[in-house]
């Protein structure tokens, strides 16, 4: 056990990869192609738009390598903005992380969890009001992601060595699990379902609206269509660089971080291919929101957007379809413990900076930050009455992809602020790869800012909100910020 007041060097580089792999593979990859099928409306697209997250993400996580052997510090991409343009800039997306990244991620998450338990009890559905006055609503499903919330926070409040078994057993089972899918999957597809990748129809782009009419996409449409889209799949991959908020328990962070996000994202970016080829193999992509059976509503209206379930049950029949569930349950349970150990490490170290509430930054007993673990706790409790699945998705990535942009232009401005500090590992491919992603996500941006304002400018104005916030901790703050990291 760790000393009162001191972290506790635990993890090595299974465990780092652990939290990487287990953050990113939760809810989304079971369920977010759906609303991508709806999208785009072909498999070639669907595919595609996989495989530029996929490609995305490692090229981000190859930047950030950069970032966490130079700064190993608790915190990860607060201490990174902080350093590369000023404390502000860390503030913002710390404060942003707390009301939105962090806590929304946990929120969606657990109400995933809990919408797939409903398929082992019923009990649990969004239809079954607790109570309702209004805008003010408690359904069973919230109720589940609620109670799954209290009981990860209460676990690692126990220690950084609870959370890490935790994670460790249900991320590589998991992984297992998913191997396993896709290998019987694809094997037990039909020479005719996998002539799909030849059909004429593969790359033909279209959109779904509610009753199912498809209308054809090309052009500027079509890359609209691909922009609002991804913001599912951004979704399924994000949460990878939680590994960095740790880097105060690692073993070695300048070597272990890097290691494990480029190994971690890796792994994931394959897999999530993989599991929407046997999608792609063992369901029509075109459906109807009235098909009477899975063959019927396809990829794009599969139940309540249980794509996975949708496609064992396609292969395999009603008998599989509880085990595909219980898969879900799984991967959400460990997908929201690696989040909810990594995020009160911010926190944390923004309180060390004076930036936040003074008894978020300090340990209990165990050697974890309990009180920002609280906290944290609380707010995902609150947001969980917020909305649907979907719209926490959407008021998340938004404001998650500013801080991409942000964070990658962090190695460009460190290499000319400190170009004389070690670097044991430079970013690959710079500086022209990093530019592409920094490319890439602003137009994201910009398509979602046009297309999903409902939920885009609210989270822009929770950035900005910051400003204010900032100068007033500031102001009453006595802590030199940036002391407490060493740097």
């Amino acid at each position: 056990m760790s000393d009162t007041g001191k972290f506790k060097k635990s993890l090595n580089l299974f465990d780092s990869t652990a939290i990487t792999i287990g953050s990113m593979i939760g809810s989304g990859i079971f369920i977010v192609s759906a609303d991508i099928a709806r999208g785009v409306g072909s498999p070639g697209w669907l595919l595609a738009i996989w495989a530029i997250t996929g490609i995305m993400t490692v090229l981000a996580a190859l930047a950030y390598g950069e970032l966490a052997c130079m700064l190993p510090h608790a915190g990860g991409i607060y201490v990174y903005l902080r350093e590369a343009y000023s404390p502000l800039f860390g503030f913002l997306y710390g404060w942003t992380l707390f009301l939105v990244i962090q806590c929304g991620t946990i929120a969606a998450v657990g109400m995933a969890f809990a919408k797939y338990s409903g398929v082992f009890i019923p009990w649990i559905s969004d239809q079954n009001m607790l109570f309702d006055f209004g805008r003010i609503h408690l359904n069973t499903t919230q109720l589940v992601s609620i109670l799954l919330i209290l009981f990860l926070t209460w676990i690692n409040m126990r220690g950084v060595d609870y959370g890490k078994k935790i994670q460790n057993i249900f991320t590589y089972s998991k992984i297992f699990i998913l191997l396993i899918f896709v290998v019987i999957g694809i094997y037990a597809a039909s020479q005719t379902k996998l002539q799909v990748f030849g059909s004429v129809d593969f790359w033909t782009a279209s959109k779904a609206s509610a009753d199912g009419t498809q209308t054809p996409l090309a052009g500027i449409a079509l890359m609209i269509a691909l922009g609002t889209s991804m913001v599912g799949s951004l979704f399924a991959a994000d949460a990878w660089y939680n590994a960095t908020y740790t880097a105060d328990e690692v073993i070695n962070p300048k070597k272990t971080i890097p290691r494990s996000l480029f190994l971690g994202t890796l792994a994931v970016s394959l897999v999530y291919f993989l599991v929407n080829i046997v999608y792609v193999v063992a369901l029509p992509l075109h459906g109807s929101p009235d098909g009477a059976t899975v063959m019927d509503r396809g990829i794009q209206f599969a139940s309540e957007d249980r794509v996975a379930t949708a496609a064992i049950y396609g292969i395999f029949g009603s008998t599989a379809t509880i085990i595909m569930a219980l898969v879900v349950v799984i991967s959400t349970f460990g997908c929201n413990n690696g989040i909810v150990l990594a995020g009160a490490r911010v926190f944390y170290a923004m309180a060390k900076d004076g930036l936040f509430f003074k008894k978020t930054g300090t340990l209990n007993k165990n050697g974890v930050p309990a009180f920002s673990l609280g906290i944290q706790a609380v707010w995902s409790i609150l947001l969980c009455f917020s909305g649907t699945y979907n719209q926490l998705l959407d008021y998340v990535m938004f404001a998650a992809i500013i801080f991409y942009i942000l964070t990658i232009g962090s190695v460009f401005m460190l290499r000319k602020k400190r170009p004389d500090v070690e670097r044991p590992y430079k970013a690959f491919g710079y500086p022209v790869l990093p530019l592409i992603y920094i490319l890439v996500c602003f137009l994201i941006i910009v398509v979602l800012l046009i297309e999903k304002p409902d939920f885009t400018w609210p989270g822009l104005i929770i950035v900005f909100t910051g400003i204010p916030v900032y100068y007033l901790w500031k102001r009453f703050s006595t802590v030199k910020i940036g002391v407490n990291e060493g740097v």
